[in-house]
C-alpha cells in the first residue's frame, strides 16, 4: 500500500498527514478550500488549522477528489460529521475497488442518529470496498504533529483489516491498538466531548478536581451505558477510545469542547462562542444527538441531559450543575 489519501485538511487531517507521511511512498491530502490548498502546497504549511508545521515532501496537497483519491489503497477521512455524508456521495465515483476506507470522525449525524461508519456503508453500500476502519482515542492534533508519543484504537469488525491499518500507520510516535468494537469506539469519541463542555463549565467556576474528576467518572458511566445499549462492549470504554479520549479532552487545554463549556460559565452567548471558532466543537450538535439516541434506546444520560438543556435552551451553567448534583440518591 503505497498511497494513502486523506480527505479533509483541518487541524486533524493536516496532522495525520504530518505523522503518516513516513509510512507512505505518497500522502495525497484534499483540501475543500482552493486558495488554502494553493498556499499550503507553496509553502508546506496549513496557516489556518495548523500553523508552525512543515509537511513533508511526499505529501502532496490538492482541492481535487479525483487526484486525491487515484490510486489510493487506504482512504482516510477526516472531516467534521455535519459534512460526512455529503462527501462520501461525492468521493464514491473516485474510489479504487477493494479500498480500505478509515473514519477518523466523530460525531452522530442528526436527522438519522447513525455513528460515521454507518453513514460511509450506507452512501458506499453499492461500492466494492475491503473494509472500513475507525480511528479513536486521545490524539490532540498538534500534539500529534509535534510527535509527542500517542496511542489510539483502530477498530473493525473484520480483524484483518484492523491488523492491516494497524502495522501500515503506526511507528515509533503513533501506536495503534486493535478493537473489534466499532459501536464502543465511535460512542465513545462522540459522546466525550459533551461530557467536555461540562468540564469546562466547572474548571471556568473553579469548582476544584474533585467536582472534575466526578464528572469524568459519571460521564464514562453514561457513555458506557449507551454504547452496551446499542451493541458495544463495555471494556472499550475502559480504554483509549473510552475513558483516554475523555480524560484528555475533560482536563486539556487544547480541548475546543471545554473551552465551549469555559466560555458559557463565563457568560458568554453559545452564538458567539461558535461564531469565533475557527473549527466545530463536534459536542454541541452531539449532544442534541446524544440525547435523543438515549431516548430511543431508553438509557439515562443525566449529565447530557443537563449539557442539552444549558447549550440549546440557555439553561445557566450554575444551575445544570446544581441540578446534576441534587438528583435523587441512588448505588452506584
Amino acid at each position: 500500500m503505497r498511497t494513502l489519501a486523506i480527505i479533509g485538511g483541518g487541524s486533524w487531517g493536516t496532522a495525520l498527514a504530518t505523522v503518516l507521511a513516513p509510512r507512505f511512498a505518497q500522502v495525497r491530502l484534499w483540501v475543500y478550500e482552493a486558495d488554502l490548498a494553493g498556499r499550503m502546497a507553496q509553502t508546506r504549511e496549513n496557516d489556518v488549522y495548523l500553523p508552525g508545521f512543515r509537511l513533508a515532501s511526499n505529501v502532496e496537497v490538492t482541492p481535487s477528489l479525483r487526484q486525491a483519491l487515484e490510486d489510493a489503497a487506504i482512504v482516510l477521512v477526516a472531516v467534521p460529521s455535519g459534512f460526512l455524508r455529503g462527501l462520501c456521495l461525492e468521493i464514491l465515483p473516485f474510489l479504487q475497488e477493494e479500498v480500505v476506507l478509515v473514519t477518523a470522525t466523530k460525531g452522530i449525524e442528526p436527522e438519522s442518529l447513525l455513528r460515521p461508519s454507518e453513514i460511509i456503508l450506507e452512501t458506499v453500500a453499492r461500492h466494492r470496498i475491503r473494509g472500513l476502519a475507525i480511528l479513536s482515542g486521545p490524539s490532540f492534533a498538534r500534539e500529534v504533529a509535534s510527535g509527542y508519543p500517542t496511542a489510539i484504537v483502530v477498530a473493525s469488525e473484520d480483524a484483518e483489516v484492523a491488523a492491516c491499518i494497524q502495522a501500515a500507520f503506526s511507528g515509533s510516535t503513533f501506536r495503534l491498538y486493535t478493537s473489534l468494537d466499532p459501536v464502543g469506539a465511535e460512542i465513545g469519541g462522540a459522546v466525550k466531548n459533551v461530557v467536555a463542555i461540562g468540564a469546562g463549565v466547572v474548571h471556568a467556576l473553579d469548582l476544584g478536581h474533585n467536582a472534575t474528576a466526578a464528572l469524568i467518572t459519571r460521564g464514562l458511566a453514561e457513555i458506557t451505558r449507551l454504547a452496551v445499549a446499542l451493541g458495544g462492549l463495555p471494556q472499550t470504554l475502559s480504554g483509549l477510545a473510552g475513558l483516554g479520549d475523555l480524560v484528555l479532552t475533560c482536563t486539556g487545554d487544547l480541548s475546543r469542547n471545554r473551552a465551549v463549556g469555559a466560555a458559557l460559565a463565563r457568560g458568554k452567548r453559545l452564538a458567539e462562542i461558535t461564531g469565533s471558532m475557527r473549527m466545530i466543537a463536534e459536542g454541541v450538535e452531539t449532544t442534541r444527538s446524544a440525547r435523543e439516541l438515549a431516548r430511543r434506546v431508553s438509557v439515562e444520560m443525566p449529565i447530557t441531559e443537563q449539557m442539552f438543556q444549558m447549550l440549546h435552551f440557555g439553561l445557566p451553567p450554575q444551575e445544570a450543575l446544581r441540578n446534576l448534583m441534587e438528583r435523587s440518591l441512588r448505588g452506584e
